[in-house]
């Protein structure tokens, strides 16, 4: 049996980054050896097919299953009609331009992948994440597999919903150009005029985060080297988005993923990013109306105010000209 326990401390010994937001970064996860055996096994190692058909057959002749996922759909039909002509692209959310499809690997046959689903799932792995991230190992449970996600996958920037207490992506890809593909997580900020969404996420507890548009964040850092994790605890400002574009014959965008989830977490209410807008054109009209259906939110309440006292200073000014 694979022994994996230096993995854990790697984690241990990896100083937390706090920019973009705060996370661990650790390239070359996996000794050289290791690594190779990963990507040369054969549920993972899967490339070359003619078309959608001759990779689905494979897929699943391996192992994976697709699975309900962020910016994806399961039923494969579905996708290939959408993947022949985008131009009948499905939104999965309005702040998205397409959708995609996620396989995960439910049953590993190599030995090295089956020694490697023993260790992330073991008491000893889980209880190092978790500490790293101060996180009470008794107050979560574990999700995780080795994941497959196909063109046309789409997660626009979004920091993780209140119920996750921590991920982690682990870049497993097969392909040896890999890491010049169009398929990779990026890590973001919000710009500097929409900062004001993490302050109402700070200040309303009993309100989700949602998804954003592309436009409202910018990218600060991409992880497209292979062989490398990023881990974070979700936090208001933990913006990351995927917006996969390439050519999954060749060769599929792989991951070992997981995630730790809250055992017991209350419903939230969701306020999407439409309701978030402020324009001072608005002001009195759409945004108004969006206000009044949020309440109460205290941090809208104050922004209201601003907007307000902006309208009206817009409003004297324009009188003033109008005068001259």
């Amino acid at each position: 049996m694979k022994n994996f326990s230096y993995l854990i401390e790697k984690i241990k010994d990896t100083n937390i980054t706090e920019y973009p937001f705060s996370h661990i970064y650790i390239e070359n996860f996996f000794n050289p050896l290791d690594f190779q055996n990963i990507i040369e096994a054969d549920s993972v190692n899967t490339r070359n097919f003619q078309n959608n058909e001759e990779m689905f057959n494979s897929l699943f002749n391996h192992g994976y299953k697709t699975i309900d996922f962020p910016g994806c759909i399961s039923d494969v039909d579905e996708y290939c009609d959408w993947h022949t002509n985008k131009n009948t692209s499905k939104q999965m959310n309005t702040a998205c331009e397409s959708f995609g499809m996620t396989l995960r690997l439910m049953e590993p046959q190599s030995e090295i992948l089956i020694d490697l689903k023993n260790f992330i799932e073991s008491r000893e792995f889980n209880e190092a994440i978790a500490e790293k991230f101060n996180i009470k190992i008794n107050s979560v449970y574990s999700d995780h597999g080795i994941q497959k996600y196909l063109d046309g996958y789409e997660i626009s920037p979004h920091p993780d919903i209140r119920k996750k207490a921590l991920t982690y992506m682990i870049n497993i890809n097969p392909h040896s150009s890999s890491e010049s593909l169009n398929h990779h997580t990026e890590y973001l900020t919000l710009k500097k005029e929409y900062k004001y969404v993490e302050s109402f996420w700070e200040g309303n507890q009993e309100y989700d985060r949602c998804w954003i548009p592309w436009d409202w964040a910018e990218s600060k850092f991409i992880q497209n080297q292979n062989n490398s994790l990023v881990m974070f605890s979700p936090s208001n400002n933990s913006i990351h988005a995927v917006n996969a574009k390439y050519n999954h014959l060749q060769s599929q965008r792989t991951q070992l993923y997981g995630n730790l989830w809250y055992e017991n977490f209350d419903s939230l209410q969701n306020v999407e990013w439409e309701n978030l807008i402020i324009s001072p054109t608005k002001a009195n009209s759409d945004f108004q109306k969006s206000l009044s259906r949020l309440k109460p939110v205290s941090i809208l309440k104050k922004i209201k105010s601003k907007i307000n006292i902006f309208s009206d200073r817009t409003k004297h000014y324009s009188d003033v000209r109008n005068r001259k």
